[in-house]
This record gives C-alpha cells, structure tokens and sequence, in this order.
C-alpha cells in the first residue's frame, strides 16, 4: 500500500482534465524559481503559461509512454519495452524512420501511479472513437496512450504532391478504442475543429495538428491550373477530403514556441 500526500491535495494543484487513465495537473504558482529565473516566471504566470504533469491511473489501463516520458511511479507498476518479438521490433523501427517517432515506446502496466515529466506544452487528451476509431497525427504531438491501442505509419494520398509542398510522406497514426495524450504548442481553447460530411478542406500551410484516419491527405495546387495557383497567391496547399474530423491550430506548425528555454525554469 502507498499514499501520496503534498500532491492532489496542495492547493497549487488543480486537475484541469481527466479521461480514462489519464488526469492533467496544473501548477498555479511556479514556486520553483531561482532569482536568475524569477522574471520569465513572473510573465509566464502573467501570461497564464503554467507548468503541467499528466498522471496515469494504472488500474484502469495499461499505459504506453513516448521514450523518456515517465518522471516517477509508486505502487505496483511493471516496465516492458512493448516489443512482441522480432518482427515487432522491425516493423516498429520501420515506422519509427520515416515519421520521426521513437522506435520503443515503453509500456507500463500494474495497478500502480505513473507520473510524467513536466512540461509547458499543452496537454490534450483525445478519446480516439469520437474520432471513428483512428486518428493521425502532425509530427511530435504523441506523449502516451492506452496501450490497447494501435500505432502505424500513415502514407499521403500524393507523394510527389507531399515533397513539394515541403511535407514529410508519413504521419503517425492511432486506431481503436482509449484515449490518447498530445503535447500541443496551443491550448484547447484556441484549436478549431472541423467537421466534415462528404466535403473539402483546404489549409495554405501546416496548422493541422489532427485529423480522423477516414479521410485522404493530399497536397494539391490551390488552382485547378497553375496560372490559377499562380493567380491565388497560395501556390499548393494541404487537401483533407472525405468524412471526418480536422483540428487546426491558429499557428502553424513551423512557429514553435520557445518552449525549450521554458522547461529549464
């Protein structure tokens, strides 16, 4: 038996989001500062940029982290690679190549409490069959999953379309049932969602961060000519079509914040 004590119950904690295993904290104050950081503390606390943890429930799912995720745990928590033999470990170093994720994702199960790092980012938890059963992520948003669910590397519909438009060919994809958790550099509440029944989105640059595995990626020229494009000024953009859900963020994804500097306050 264990308990935790200075931590749910410190009232610079709060639970700002919770599904399944997972629950979001946030840190009201940044306390842990030093008087050569004491100034970025001060206006990210301004700014409402707060430090976040994300807390796994192992009773209620086993959980599978991104590499170098876990900060501690406490209680009957088991670690394995999550590989299921030699051709899992191929398959998964396939993957791993060409959409730029860690090739072993460990896997935690147990009854115990998983606690990951820190971090500045924005946490989102998706539940994946709101998303009809599969969804495919930009590139770096994966933190942990239910380790029910299924990873595999997502092709563009277009693959010459993909190099010039200065996209990579392959995405990580998630499918079937449990919650995923995404690091974002946006918050919930900026992020537009799209639903799409039968229809067209067009997006002139990357601010897609998610999108339902049911609909077709391409990259297209925003014309039906290219002195059409030329005309439009946007030159090739990203294409989702079909029946789905998109979530688009108000920046794209080559302005990344500084969250760098952020997680060595």
């Amino acid at each position: 038996m264990y308990s935790i004590r200075n931590f749910f119950d410190n009232d610079d904690v709060r639970v700002i989001d919770a599904k399944d295993p997972f629950q979001v904290i946030e840190y009201r104050r940044d306390l842990s500062v030093t008087p050569w950081d004491a100034q970025i503390a001060y206006f990210c606390d301004q700014m409402n940029v707060r430090k976040k943890q994300v807390v796994c429930d192992l009773s209620k799912a086993n959980i599978t982290l991104q590499a170098g995720a876990m900060q501690w745990m406490v209680g009957d928590v088991a670690a394995t690679t999550g590989i299921k033999g030699a051709g899992d470990l191929f398959s998964k170093a396939v993957r791993s190549k060409v959409t730029g994720e860690s090739a072993i994702k460990p896997e935690y199960k147990g009854t115990g409490t998983l606690v990951l790092e820190p971090t500045y980012k924005y946490i989102l938890l998706l539940d994946v069959s709101e998303w009809g059963g599969s969804v495919v992520l930009d590139d770096g948003l994966f933190l942990a999953c239910d380790a029910k669910l299924k990873h595999k590397a997502v092709a563009r519909s277009n693959f010459s379309s993909a190099v010039a438009g200065g996209e990579g060919l392959f995405n990580l994809g998630i499918k079937g049932d449990g919650v995923v958790c995404l690091e974002s550099q946006c918050p919930r509440e900026e992020l537009i969602e799209v639903t799409l029944e039968n229809d067209v989105l067009k997006v002139d640059g990357n601010f897609a961060i998610a999108w339902s595995g049911s609909l077709d990626f391409t990259v297209e020229r925003s014309g039906k000519s290219l002195l059409g494009s030329a005309a439009s000024g946007e030159g090739l953009v990203n294409v989702y079509r079909g029946t789905g859900k998109v979530l688009l963020a108000p920046v794209g994804g080559d302005a990344v914040r500084p969250t760098a500097a952020l997680e060595e306050i």
